[in-house]
């Protein structure tokens, strides 16, 4: 399969928001605190049956003041880095890098790291490659913008997702298991992992 990897601007957010990025979730990763706490965190994966539906975008909401195609009405995004995986003549999937804005707390304060902001790829595609040249492509361009290290957020519901982290050769840097107040999302546990550019 061709992939070919396209930067557009943050004004076709639009056309990078028509990728879906739903997706079932089969299991979740379990933290159990071990001693209280003083003994870490420890993780299993439990099977979610029956599977349940996530749509990050329908829970931002489907309409013009949500998804993908708001975010540079919430954040200055014109640093941001924006691709688009093209293959087969379709759009397979997409990435978000976030460099350089104060506003997005994921970044610390810091000038050395980006943040994956979003990744996703849509269902025909997945499992063709199309997550990993995105990611490495993401990876590069942060390089290229002077960053140090790439930050990334998941969840402990988004099993393949960690998984597909962890190749790529990141490491998970923190779990914060009360990090979320909105209803959807209240029970789910931030993963934080972190790669070294």
């Amino acid at each position: 399969m061709d992939i070919r990897i396209e930067q557009v601007t943050v004004d076709q957010l639009e056309r990078y928001g028509r990728i879906p990025i739903a997706f079932d979730i089969r299991s979740r990763l379990e933290v159990e605190a071990v001693d209280g706490g003083l003994g870490g965190l420890a993780m299993r994966e439990v099977p979610v049956i029956p599977p349940v539906r996530r749509d990050y975008d329908a829970m931002e909401g489907a309409t013009e003041d949500g998804g993908p195609a708001s975010w540079p009405k919430r954040f200055d995004a014109s640093q941001w880095g924006v691709f688009i995986a093209v293959a087969d003549g379709r759009d397979a999937g997409g990435v978000v890098v976030v460099v350089d804005t104060p506003t997005v707390n994921l970044l610390e304060g810091r000038d050395d790291m980006a943040v994956l902001w979003d990744i996703r790829v849509a269902p025909e595609f997945r499992g063709c490659g199309v997550g990993r040249r995105l990611f490495e492509h993401a990876a590069q361009w942060a390089r290229e913008h002077g960053k140090t290290r790439l930050k990334i957020e998941t969840q402990n519901i988004n099993v393949p997702a960690c998984r597909f982290y962890a190749a790529m050769g990141c490491r998970l840097g923190a779990i914060q298991r009360w990090a979320y107040k909105e209803p959807e999302v209240a029970e789910d546990v931030m993963l934080l992992w972190y790669l070294d550019l």
